[in-house]
C-alpha cells in the first residue's frame, strides 16, 4: 500500500478517536505528499524512495525543533514535536541502531578499502546510498568519523 493510502486511513481513524496530535502529524504528511507531488518534474505517483525521503525530512525537523525546544525550556512545544516525531516514524521502515550502524560502517571501510579520515568521502558515498532510509545522514558521518580516526 503506498503511503498516502495509509496516511488516508491513518487520518479517518484519528478522525475517528478525535486524536488531535495524529490529525496534526497525518495533515502535515499529507501536506507534504501534495507538495512532492505537485513539485515541478513530479510524477503522478511517489516511489518508495522519495516517500521515504520526504518522510526523513519531515522526522528530521521534528527532532530540530524539538532539540531546541528542550534548550529552550519550552516543555509544552517539545512534547507536540515529541508527539507528531513518534507518529511520522511509524510510516518509516526500522530504524538501525548502534550496533548494526557500526556493523554495516565497518564492512563498508572493509569493502572501500578506507584507511583514515582522508578517505571519508569515500565511505559516506557508499555508506549513505547502502544505508538510505534505515538511519539518518547524521548517524552515519558520526560513526564513520568515529571508526576512521581509531
Amino acid at each position: 500500500m503506498q503511503l498516502e493510502a495509509k496516511v488516508m486511513e491513518a487520518l479517518k481513524v484519528a478522525m475517528k478517536a478525535k486524536d488531535e496530535a495524529a490529525l496534526r502529524t497525518l495533515r502535515g504528511i499529507k501536506a507534504a505528499i501534495i507538495i512532492e507531488k505537485t513539485a515541478e518534474g513530479a510524477a503522478d505517483v511517489l516511489s518508495e524512495a522519495t516517500e521515504i525521503k520526504m518522510l526523513q525530512k519531515l522526522a528530521k525537523q521534528r527532532r530540530d525543533s524539538l532539540e531546541i525546544f528542550e534548550k529552550q525550556g519550552r516543555a509544552d512545544l517539545a512534547q507536540k514535536e515529541r508527539e507528531e516525531l513518534v507518529i511520522i516514524e511509524t510510516f518509516l521502515p526500522k530504524q538501525m541502531d548502534a550496533q548494526e550502524l557500526e556493523a554495516a560502517i565497518k564492512a563498508i571501510i572493509a569493502e572501500t578499502g578506507a584507511q583514515s579520515g582522508a578517505d571519508m568521502g569515500k565511505v559516506m558515498g557508499v555508506a549513505s546510498k547502502q544505508l538510505a532510509g534505515k538511519i539518518d545522514g547524521k548517524s552515519i558521518s558520526e560513526m564513520v568519523k568515529k571508526l576512521l580516526t581509531n
